[in-house]
């Protein structure tokens, strides 16, 4: 069967080190894959306005899968949000904020937020990857939708954590190892691969058509 949608990630993948890509000969590319009805996708653990910084001449014509698999989003369209439960918001928070060797990043719809309170380290590696991030005193009462959270932490406590969390908060969200020394917490079942589903499913295209 022939190709029908290419999905990409962004870091370490579609990305140099730099964080660059050589715009020119993608462009090109990507006239040569619409002239052939082909969907370009960019799957990625990353904020939905950070990836879309990246592609600005067609983020309204290209489909994204951000935030592994939160926030699904075509052509400007939102086809999915994952949305956790204010209570299951607030006893990871809670269950969280009891780990001093973890720093937070919520990821919510309309913004990322993490707390003033962490050194300038943190906000400056946060600054590259979440363009809409906002510096709160506490996690209380943000009126927004959350799908994730970030958590920063030392390469070397990642194993350990991991296993905790799992333990402490698995049946509400996810531990993920995302490099970096990051950890990201998703929904059960809300992940990159349920995006590219979704957009499948929407679109009529089978996994044997999928690069």
């Amino acid at each position: 069967m022939s190709i029908k949608l290419i999905a990409v990630d962004m870091d370490g993948t579609f990305l140099s080190d730099q964080k660059t890509y050589n715009r020119d000969r993608f462009m090109a590319q990507y006239q040569q894959m619409k002239r052939q009805g082909i969907r370009f996708v960019v799957a990625s653990g990353n904020q939905y306005y950070q990836l879309i910084s990246f592609f600005p001449e067609i983020a309204h014509e290209i489909a994204f899968v951000a935030e592994n698999g939160g926030w699904v989003v075509s052509e400007g369209e939102d086809i999915f949000n994952g949305e956790l439960t204010k209570a299951d918001f607030q006893a990871v928070v809670e269950h969280l904020l009891t780990r001093a060797d973890v720093e937070i990043i919520a990821c919510g719809k309309n913004s990322a937020y993490t707390l003033k309170r962490y050194d300038d380290a943190l906000k400056a590696v946060a600054a590259m990857y979440y363009h809409r991030l906002e510096f709160v005193d506490n996690f209380n009462n943000i009126n927004d939708v959350f799908f994730k959270f970030g958590l920063n932490i030392t390469d070397e406590r990642i194993p350990e954590v991991q296993a905790a969390l799992h333990d402490a908060i698995g049946d509400i969200m996810v531990p993920v190892h995302t490099g970096y020394g990051s950890i990201d917490l998703i929904i059960p079942g809300v992940h990159k691969a349920n995006g590219l589903r979704l957009l499948q499913q929407r679109w009529g295209i089978h996994d044997s058509e999928v690069v």
